[in-house]
């Protein structure tokens, strides 16, 4: 392209010639370049609008093409999954420490209904109701009878007796689609363990099991994933000694009158769980709805032994000793004063009963006295108590395999004062979940190493941190088994197998504030055999109250220490611990259990 000059020389030196003014050549030109520049953008831009209009047009007739085939096309199956992605309904068991079955899947149907294709509408509506009781006959037959309706949905999963009478039926309206279906064959035994699942991603030839609660949501990864399927999720739970203890713990809590009631068995080396029980319970294979309203530790699928918290009363008394004991503040025969009550500005310290002005340590757990174990916790102090209770993980959440574990905070003092380092050393002011204060005692009493819970079974023992001396630990034994012997638990005493332990009987809280004055959460500690405990059972009633006497008594000692005895009185034997028929030798009682 050959760029034309403002000023031509040619037509400028002829204008000259002829005596014409040159600068209206210029001007010329100049308006011949932009009338071409004008005519130039003009045809850019219709071309443009040109082909934003055919854009457009490719566009809308594009959509309309598309609802004109969804609204002229048969209505397909609902499906929630991704296109392309298989829908996964399998899932793997969870078996016990010796592979008893406690959740499994099992191949079941779903029942869907094609109105269009059904005969008699009306006729698979009454019939169907009949077999379902659960399905709404009217509903049913306004949904068959409905022109519009090419697809519905009836029942998620069917029993076998329920397919073949629907089969009976006739109607080719009526359609199944396979399902797997989680079952758990023993019913409520374990359910807040186990906890649930529901229908995840579905569609009408398959449906994905997810975890909702308990461990099949902790370990909803594992139990669905497709590679691990065929191998079993091993739990540290033992059914039959699990049925014991929730048969025995049902029965004290009617017996005590209780509002509801909580077990932890516990092997105090592994740490592993052996029984854990919250009553009142559920059937997880008919879950029931989360409560909306009321309170909510109310509702049976509340974990009382894992999520709730308490104020456990004279149950932690023996952390304050066993701390005393091993920074040599104290030994088991040290006199401490307990003249009561124990002023400490506008509050007063008192015990239940008036143990004389003073006690040996032994003593002072043996008779639970408040007044002197609040004297040895001001010796020890407040930083250095807080620092012992969290070495023990008694003050923080505990790892353990259920969904709900790290909901489960202990209730902290907002200032570690002088008066809740007392006050904690006794049990209040300080709130902690059952299986918090069983993982605390195992650690007492094992020799004096940490013990951390676990669901799964282990075939190793996981050694963990040492908290206290071996010696410290013989000493808090022998304390525990004292209270047992000539103490507060002495109910508490089993043919064959020597058990020790610590009452705890704590004033329940209002929701507002202040305490009920007749309300209590009971406790009992228990270890057992004593003298090398290999089990830790705790054992709380949520407000007791015994009838058998002329007044209503709600202590421990009365409520709780006979229903955990009777509890150890099952178990033991099941648990592979031979009775001791003479005192107890170092050796003489053995663990045969696997």
């Amino acid at each position: 392209m050959i760029r034309r000059p403002l000023r031509p020389l040619a037509p400028v030196l002829s204008a000259r010639d002829r005596g014409e003014n040159p600068d209206a050549v210029e001007r010329s030109h100049r308006r011949e370049r932009e009338e071409a520049r004008r005519d130039g953008a003009r045809v850019r831009a219709e071309g443009r609008l040109l082909m934003l209009g055919l854009l457009f047009v490719i566009a809308f007739g594009a959509i309309g093409a598309r609802m004109a085939a969804i609204a002229t096309a048969e209505a397909a199956e609902p499906r929630t999954a991704d296109a392309g992605a298989a829908i996964l309904g399998s899932r793997a068991d969870i078996v016990d420490r010796n592979g008893r079955i406690l959740a499994t899947n099992l191949p079941t149907q779903a029942l869907y209904a094609q109105p269009h294709r059904m005969v008699d509408g009306p006729r698979a509506a009454r019939a169907l109701a009949a077999v379902i009781p659960e399905l709404d006959a009217p509903m049913l037959l306004r949904e068959f009878t409905d022109p519009g309706r090419r697809f519905v949905w009836l029942r998620r999963r069917l029993s076998p007796e329920q397919v073949q009478a629907v089969h009976d039926i006739g109607e080719p309206g009526l359609q199944f689609g396979p399902r797997e279906m989680r079952l758990y064959p023993n019913g409520p035994e374990a359910a807040h363990v186990l906890g649930g699942v529901a229908f995840g991603r579905e569609g009408v030839s398959a449906a994905e099991i997810v975890g909702t609660a308990g461990l099949e949501r902790a370990l909803d990864g594992r139990l669905g994933d497709p590679a691990q399927g065929a191998v079993p999720v091993v739990l540290s739970l033992d059914l039959g000694v699990q049925a014991a203890v929730r048969e025995v713990l049902g029965a004290g809590m009617r017996l005590m009158n209780a509002a509801g009631a909580s077990a932890v068995l516990m092997d105090a080396v592994t740490g592993e769980v052996v029984a854990l029980v919250s009553l009142p319970d559920f059937d997880p294979n008919v879950r029931p709805a989360p409560a909306v309203a009321g309170d909510p530790a109310l509702s049976p699928l509340f974990n009382r032994a894992v999520l709730g918290v308490y104020e456990l009363g004279s149950v932690m008394k023996p952390f304050a000793i066993a701390q005393a004991l091993d920074l040599g503040l104290v030994t088991p025969a040290t006199r401490i004063n307990t003249r009561g009550p124990l002023t400490w500005g506008r509050y007063r310290i008192r015990d239940f009963r008036n143990y004389g002005p003073e006690l040996s340590v032994t003593d002072v757990i043996v008779k639970s006295s408040n007044i002197g174990t609040a004297r040895i916790a001001v010796q020890i102090g407040g930083e250095r108590q807080q620092a012992f209770l969290r070495a023990l993980g008694l003050l923080d959440p505990l790892p353990l395999e259920l969904a709900e574990g790290a909901l489960a905070r202990p209730l902290l003092p907002r200032q570690w004062s002088e008066i809740a380092t007392m006050t904690i050393a006794y049990g209040h002011g300080l709130s902690i979940s059952p299986l918090h204060l069983a993982a605390g005692y195992a650690a007492l009493v094992n020799g004096g190493t940490r013990v951390t819970p676990t669901l799964l079974r282990r075939d190793t023992p996981e050694r963990g941190a040492r908290v206290v001396s071996e010696a410290t630990s013989a000493a808090i034994r022998a304390m525990l088994r004292a209270t047992v012997t000539r103490g507060t638990a002495s109910l508490a005493e089993v043919a064959g197998y020597p058990v020790g332990g610590k009452t705890g009987t704590a004033d329940k809280p209002r929701p507002r504030g202040g305490y009920y004055e007749d309300r209590v959460i009971a406790t009992f500690a228990a270890v057992f055999p004593a003298h090398a405990p290999r089990y830790v059972l705790v054992v709380t009633l949520d407000e007791p109250v015994e009838t058998s006497g002329p007044e209503p008594r709600r202590t421990a000692g009365w409520t709780a220490v006979p229903v955990a005895a009777e509890v150890i009185r099952r178990t033991a034997p099941l648990l592979g611990l031979r009775p001791e028929i003479e005192p107890a030798a170092a050796d003489a009682l053995i663990r045969v259990r696997n």
